[in-house]
């Protein structure tokens, strides 16, 4: 029993750092804003819309560019620099979008 206490703590714990603030990552959004627009929508069809996609998929796809598990020149050495909290931030914020 105690050693389930513990696992749901930490899955717990984990998904909270997971969430992210709109508001951080609307501030760190700046640089996305050249290729993928002011609010998450591209004026170039080469560039992906952020505004309104999942949370998770966002999430997922930035730590792919920065743990080079996903190769695009541009996109890898945007995200090199992030850290997970940026990472959760700018999530949140493009996942608000609509």
């Amino acid at each position: 029993m105690k050693k389930l206490v513990i696992t749901f703590i930490a899955a717990t714990l984990s998904f909270a750092t997971l969430a992210g603030d709109p508001v951080a990552g609307k501030a760190k959004s700046m640089t996305c804003a050249s290729c993928h627009g002011l609010n998450g929508i591209s004026n170039n069809g080469m560039w992906p819309n952020l505004a309104g996609q999942k949370e998770p998929y966002l999430a997922s796809q930035l730590r792919q560019f920065r743990d080079g598990k996903r190769n695009n020149a541009m996109m890898t050495a945007m995200a090199k620099g992030l850290s997970d909290a940026d990472i959760a931030n700018l999530a949140a914020y493009y996942a608000g979008l609509n």
